[in-house]
């Protein structure tokens, strides 16, 4: 690792809000919030990694929605006893000098029998259809839609009043917004369906809806994804033109940042171009963005069919070409994950080149984590 590591380290503003350096931390699922309350253990989860981050984007918060949930132990973003959980969360990041922003989420056909908070509520998708597009869930009406949307609104208005620094939806991987964009899951016949342009309406409403309920500074995240869980080979779009479509009205919309989910940060997105999908993203839409993928590891996620993720063990590797890339501006923050898992004080670890005290990534780190 021989790169300028410092570019890491150049802050950097997004409207109001002030990055002390580049690193994000991306949102994790932990099942570690017994009655869906972030509690200590949570926080100092947080905490100890805020120490050198700039950004913290929290794991999936789901939204006040009574089909939102698919897991047990996740962490809600509604009711008395999150709130405070969050607050107390977001309190300690700040001290540490940090920003957290929540990632907002709603699971759609990921949600199975028996899951709370009401056992008795189906999968709500876009068509009614399963992630192996069996027709078992429930088909969502416009007024579903509808409130699906102030349900999404109402979670950043509350993430923007316990204190958090801004929001991310989750548009990626497969869960319910994704579940708009792919024609394979969205076979509607209505103003939510059929064009490119139709089937991203839903998010786009929820951005705008987001936006008008949180006002013109508080930042908005937007993550999206070209791979599924259950197909890392799907691409929404294939062509630059197609990405431009796309893109343009969550800009429109209000989105400040865009986060674009990829399983290796440094494969090209197209043809004829070196460029990734967050460098293509910011070339189109003039937005900053985030690169994931693979950050710092010798070896990349697995899932099965049903889309469920697997770990395998991984090593410390180079940084120099996403420093390259950092350097040339193709994109402005960079997402680490694994790394940042197996080593809490990574950043601190690269910034003074002790690379010896990198410690890889194994899944029974998964065990003892806190």
């Amino acid at each position: 690792m021989i790169g300028n590591v410092e570019v890491l380290f150049r802050p950097l503003q997004i409207g109001e809000l002030q990055l002390r350096n580049r690193i994000v931390m991306p949102a994790m699922t932990r099942n570690r919030s017994p009655g869906n309350i972030p509690g200590e253990k949570v926080l100092e989860y947080y905490r100890r990694r805020a120490k050198s981050v700039g950004m913290i984007v929290t794991e999936g918060t789901c939204i006040n929605h009574p089909a939102a949930n698919a897991y047990r132990d996740v962490p809600f973003i509604y009711g008395e006893g999150p709130l405070e959980g969050w607050k107390r969360i977001v309190d300690a990041v700040h001290a540490e000098g940090a920003r957290i922003v929540a990632q907002l989420w709603h699971t759609g056909s990921a949600r199975h029998p028996g899951a709370s908070p009401d056992p008795q509520v189906p999968a709500f998708t876009p068509s009614g259809l399963t992630q192996k597009f069996e027709p078992l869930c429930h088909a969502m009406t416009e007024s579903d839609i509808a409130d699906v949307i102030d349900a999404f609104a109402t979670a950043a208005a509350d993430a923007r009043g316990v204190g958090f620094d801004g929001v991310e939806i989750h548009g990626a991987h497969g869960y319910l917004i994704d579940e708009f964009f792919w024609e394979k899951s969205n076979l509607r016949q209505d103003r939510y369906g059929g064009t490119l342009a139709n089937r991203g309406r839903f998010a786009a409403e929820i951005i705008s809806a987001v936006r008008e309920r949180v006002g013109p500074a508080f930042p908005v995240i937007f993550r999206w994804s070209q791979w599924k869980q259950h197909d890392y080979n799907a691409r929404l779009v294939h062509d630059p033109a197609a990405l431009e479509a796309f893109i343009a009205p969550l800009v429109d919309a209000g989105a400040d940042v865009l986060h674009c989910s990829t399983r290796r940060y440094w494969q090209p997105e197209f043809e004829g171009s070196n460029l990734n999908l967050a460098g293509w993203v910011k070339k189109i839409s003039g937005k900053p963005t985030i690169a994931v993928g693979n950050v710092g590891m010798d070896a990349d996620l697995l899932s099965d069919e049903a889309g469920r993720i697997g770990y395998r063990p991984a090593s410390p590797a180079t940084l120099d070409d996403l420093l390259e890339r950092l350097e040339r501006e193709e994109f402005d923050l960079v997402a680490v994950g694994r790394a940042l898992l197996a080593n809490e004080d990574w950043a601190d670890i690269i910034r003074n080149q002790d690379y010896a005290r990198l410690r890889p990534f194994s899944k029974d780190l998964l065990r003892d984590l806190h």
